[in-house]
């Protein structure tokens, strides 16, 4: 698994309003962010477009909870689950994630 740094122990807390969007291509890299995403990850779109989404997993994420979510995802199901991404900064927010 990737180690991203920096990781601070800082968590950002999100509004109930707060709907972050991310999309990939089945390779994993970051094809669409919306403007949620930017804000909260501290990271420009441009940074984002074209790279791997893991460059914004925290490790504080197990890798069994990402090898469930592309088992399942692969075989046309949804997956929901909470997952805390990585922010520029090296702190980190836990959001509910639903993938379709």
């Amino acid at each position: 698994m990737k180690i991203n740094m920096p990781v601070t122990q800082r968590e950002l807390a999100l509004k109930d309003t707060t709907q972050i969007v991310s999309k990939t291509d089945l390779k994993g890299a970051i094809t669409f962010v919306n403007t949620d995403f930017i804000d909260i990850s501290g990271f420009a779109e441009e940074e984002l477009i074209g790279q791997n989404h893991n460059m914004v997993r925290h490790p504080d994420m197990p890798p069994e909870a990402f090898a469930d979510l592309w088992a399942t995802v692969k075989t046309g199901k949804p997956w929901i689950g909470i997952v805390k991404n990585r922010c520029k900064n090296g702190g980190g927010c836990s959001l509910p994630l639903t993938i379709l």
